[in-house]
């Protein structure tokens, strides 16, 4: 799978709404008025990175605490790119194989420093996790019929696939749990651009080249008994807001055990010239016992978003479930000769 490079160099301009955001709170910057497009709406228009060290959970460390000083936020982000480090931790660091054998980073993560692209720095708002929603910063507990169907997908990843049905759709190239809706930060390709007509916006997530096409004509969600891999959305303006609610999901949908109960609402503000604020609130009754809300400031890249060359056709495929295969037949040989 290719991936591109622009976020990881960065742009004077992403550099300067960074360091801008780390000595000003955003909410004091709520009395900035975006530009309008030729339409009168708010323009939203352009490229935003959204990669951050900030986790999406508040980590044990900052229990009740809400927010960091500037020089705690330093020493996190000092420790976590630390923590990242492909090449300085893959020689040490193991996991345990589904044939039960041990081995390094080196062989489990093929990957060296050099393609990821995780981010360096927390948040701007100095949150100690993207969650703002319940207050201790930690996703609601799962219903136990999500529990279960959590359990269930770990005995197939176990036993080995049977078929490419069985494999994550990120590796079948179709769509990644973080691409959104909601969008959330990973390793790599944490970028979106927003196109804006008078009846229509789309968002493309740079992840895996999802594109979302969100009709702004006040119409209705398509029928209940459609559902696509990422959802339908319906948008409006809320002020300089876009507001964007998102429903009938795939039951094998990619955001974090979730089903087609899911119902994702995002808000896109833009804040200041080069820095929009994003924030979804995510509900699924069957998953989760409550909904969350997360916020994420993404500064503006001066560039342009490349093709992620995702496809169907991966050799990785053919080579997983091969494996499996082999694994197998070589579980059963050692079976027989036990007896």
């Amino acid at each position: 799978m290719k991936r591109r490079f622009l976020a990881s160099f960065g742009t004077v301009a992403a550099a300067t709404a960074v360091a801008s955001l780390a000595l000003t709170p955003v909410a004091a910057q709520s009395t900035y008025k975006a530009p309008r497009t030729v339409d009168g709406q708010p323009d939203l228009q352009g490229v935003w990175d959204y990669r951050t060290v900030t986790p999406l959970e508040r980590p044990a460390e900052f229990a009740g605490k809400e927010f960091l000083t500037p020089e705690e936020a330093a020493a996190f982000e000092k420790k976590i790119v630390a923590s990242n480090d492909a090449d300085t931790n893959r020689a040490t660091e193991t996991r345990t194989t589904v044939n039960g054998t041990a081995e390094t980073q080196d062989v489990a993560l093929a990957y060296n420093n050099f393609w990821w692209d995780r981010g360096t720095k927390a948040q701007g708002s100095m949150r100690t996790s993207l969650i703002t929603d319940p207050k201790d910063g930690k996703l609601p507990p799962q219903t136990p019929e999500a529990v279960a169907k959590a359990a269930a997908a770990r005995v197939i990843t176990s036993r080995g696939a049977e078929g490419p049905e069985d494999r994550p759709l990120s590796e079948r190239c179709i769509t990644r749990g973080n691409a959104g809706p909601p969008m959330l930060p990973a390793g790599y390709n944490n970028n979106f651009q927003i196109v804006q007509s008078k009846d229509t916006v789309a968002i493309l997530v740079e992840q895996i080249h999802d594109v979302r096409i969100v009709p702004l004509d006040g119409s209705q969600h398509i029928a209940g008994d459609i559902r696509q891999w990422l959802g339908d959305s319906r948008g409006h303006f809320e002020g300089d807001t876009l507001v964007v609610e998102s429903t009938n999901f795939r039951n094998q949908t990619n955001f974090r055990n979730a089903d087609a109960n899911l119902k994702v609402v995002e808000r896109f503000t833009r804040v200041a010239p080069d820095v929009m604020k994003y924030e979804f609130t995510v509900s699924d009754p069957t998953v989760w016992t409550a909904p969350f809300s997360a916020e994420i400031i993404a500064p503006r890249l001066d560039g342009v978003i490349y093709e992620y060359a995702c496809h169907e056709g991966n050799y990785g495929m053919e080579g997983t479930l091969s494996g499996a295969r082999y694994l197998e037949k070589a579980a059963e040989a050692a079976k027989k000769g036990s007896n």
